[in-house]
């Protein structure tokens, strides 16, 4: 089969040194594809650049102008996405992973969409043009023929709030990457958490720091045990910044000044396999989750999970 692939988060991630879930989802299914024998066209929104272009495609277009842009115009005048038809003729079938939902003319589109947050808790996102940027989300979401989410979840909130029925949305969990079964050797750990400064035994912290990651309360709570016991088990929060919380930010300087926790926000693949498997616990109490991986991923690596009951956290941890 010819499958056109949407690639501009994929793309954005490489040029970024950097894969949040998107890209890492969309770089696995890519390969996964490859592995089927399918014949895939890699789609990018926007103008090409160097990275999108070295990126592994046998084929790929880039469509202008950029996908904002062509998802607004699309939804307010019902017409097809520019600077696709030719790409078309070389597909039997698109698959958007990453959000960016095209507009096409003759060619069926599947979609996954991840979450309905901007939907569902707007207040947990960006607000710049927010009520613009859901009316699309919404609307590009009905252009597709079935649509794949990752839990079950999520599959009733994009009912819910797409307005979608549950017949066309199809629940695909996410699965674990068979690095983490594999169990370390001490001496290999012990050199990472060396390496890096660290005290074994912490209790870990995974994701991207936003409000709905729940982490300043995790440091509230952390700070209320003896002091003796902060420093024998210390917070390790890997992550980057994301957005919104200036107050976490000063709680995780001060945790750090005062000896009971430390944060990395560039950890290689590797590196947290290790850090995984030298921790007391993961904590992950986020308030709302499409699915929730880094669960798994302490699971798989033998390593006790505090997560909350609410969304999709549940479902994923059993």
């Amino acid at each position: 089969m010819r499958i056109g692939f949407g690639t501009t988060v994929w793309a954005k991630g490489l040029a970024r040194n950097h894969l949040d879930g998107i890209g890492v989802y969309s770089q696995n299914l890519w390969h996964a594809l490859e592995n089927q024998k399918c014949e895939l066209h890699g789609l990018h929104f926007g103008r090409c650049s160097p990275t999108s272009k070295a990126m592994p495609f046998t084929s790929q277009d880039c469509a202008e102008p950029n996908f904002n842009v062509q998802a607004a115009l699309s939804s307010l005048t019902n017409t097809s996405f520019l600077g696709v038809k030719q790409f078309e003729t070389k597909i039997d079938l698109f698959h958007a992973p990453d959000h960016h939902i095209p507009k096409l003319r003759h060619i069926p589109v599947v979609a996954t969409i991840m979450d309905a947050i901007p939907l569902a808790h707007p207040e947990w996102v960006s607000q710049h043009l927010r009520l613009l940027k859901n009316y699309v989300f919404r609307r590009s979401a009905q252009w597709c023929q079935r649509i794949i989410t990752i839990s079950e979840f999520s599959k009733g909130e994009i009912a819910e709030h797409f307005h979608i029925p549950l017949e066309r949305i199809d629940s695909i969990p996410l699965g674990v990457s068979s690095a983490f079964f594999t169990q370390l050797a001490s001496g290999d750990i012990e050199k990472i958490i060396q390496k890096r400064r660290l005290v074994p035994f912490s209790f870990i912290v995974i994701g991207t720091l936003q409000p709905r990651k729940n982490v300043r309360r995790i440091i509230e709570a952390h700070r209320s045990l003896p002091l003796a016991l902060q420093k024998e088990h210390p917070l390790l929060i890997i992550g980057k910044y994301g957005w919104g919380d200036e107050a976490l930010l000063r709680d995780i300087l001060t945790m750090q000044r005062d000896g009971r926790g430390q944060w990395l926000t560039d950890v290689s693949n590797s590196e947290l396999l290790a850090l995984l498997q030298s921790a007391s616990a993961m904590l992950y109490p986020s308030l709302y989750e499409g699915f929730g991986l880094p669960i798994l991923e302490a699971m798989a690596s033998g390593v006790p999970v505090i997560t909350s009951n609410v969304s999709s956290m549940p479902e994923v941890a059993g």
